[in-house]
């Protein structure tokens, strides 16, 4: 982009619309321009220099909207910090203004639904904003929202549970009201959510969660899942921690240290979850009764 254009969206906040972009440049320009990637067509008549993050897409779309966007779904969950499924769609309440369908915009209707400033913003409350995404997902997601959502601190369990009665009826509803009494803010990870329901629906004993473990020499080693008077924790492993040689030493020298202290450690991956829960649950199962059997 030439320095004058590139100097004048930078003026504007990095955000220009298509009518203030063509006081400096002629149509075929732009064209070029954003063919060449130097312009980003963020919504339609709405440009950027680069891709904005979450943040900017919101200010572009309150420019293609001609007023502030009051965000819902998973676009508010990210404000409150609990966004389980990282969607690249944003989700907005009806503007009361008729909108052009574009793609990565979704408008809902959602009169009465609760209100809250987050980061600038209005958003649906945090504890609506849990119901509503937890509603409409599979179940084991439905989990990890209600989990993240009080992970966040943003709301607490009965302002989900007063939530959940104002949503009474609606669609997904039923099994979010089941699931709200196994919700737990301790969980750290959407897969520690998936792997828990698996532990709950095939009767594994509860575990602890983010339990600590003392090291003879003062370290402190935390564990996913914990069976404490058996000796037996499980850990779910993702492929980002071991992503590395640094990774992998340190997850080696931690597995000793618990294995010298007399743990069993079940390691747990995604497939365990996903596609075996049986297996997993089974596996579980196995290592506690022989725990028992040992003592």
């Amino acid at each position: 982009m030439h320095t004058d254009a590139s100097t004048f969206v930078a003026q504007l906040g990095g955000i220009a619309t298509t009518a203030q972009l063509l006081t400096t440049m002629t149509r075929q320009q732009l064209d070029v321009q954003v063919s060449k990637g130097n312009l980003v067509r963020v919504w339609h008549g709405v440009y950027a220099t680069e891709v904005p993050d979450l943040f900017g897409r919101l200010d572009a779309l309150d420019i293609f909207m001609g007023q502030r966007a009051v965000v819902c779904m998973g676009t508010a969950a990210a404000l409150h910090g609990f966004d389980t499924e990282n969607a690249a769609t944003i989700h907005v309440l009806d503007p009361g203004v008729r909108m052009r369908p574009t793609t990565g915009l979704m408008v809902h209707q959602r009169v009465g639904a609760p209100l809250k400033r987050v980061s600038g913003r209005l958003a649906t409350a945090p504890a609506w904003t849990a119901v509503e995404v937890a509603r409409t997902v599979r179940r084991p997601r439905a989990l990890a929202t209600l989990d993240a959502a009080l992970h966040s601190l943003s709301c607490t369990a009965a302002e989900i549970a007063a939530a959940v009665r104002e949503h009474g009826g609606r669609r997904g509803i039923v099994a979010v009201r089941e699931l709200l009494e196994h919700a737990d803010g301790r969980a750290e990870s959407a897969m520690e959510s998936e792997a828990r329901l698996v532990m709950i629906d095939y009767s594994v004993p509860p575990p602890e969660l983010q339990y600590q473990i003392q090291g003879a020499d003062g370290d402190v080693w935390r564990v996913d899942f914990a069976w404490p008077d058996h000796k037996v924790a499980a850990e779910y492993e993702s492929i980002a921690w071991h992503a590395g040689r640094l990774e992998m030493l340190r997850d080696k020298k931690r597995l000793a240290a618990l294995q010298e202290l007399g743990w069993t450690v079940i390691p747990i991956v995604v497939d365990d979850v996903r596609v075996y829960p049986w297996r997993l649950a089974d596996r579980i199962k196995g290592h506690l009764e022989r725990a028992v059997l040992a003592s």
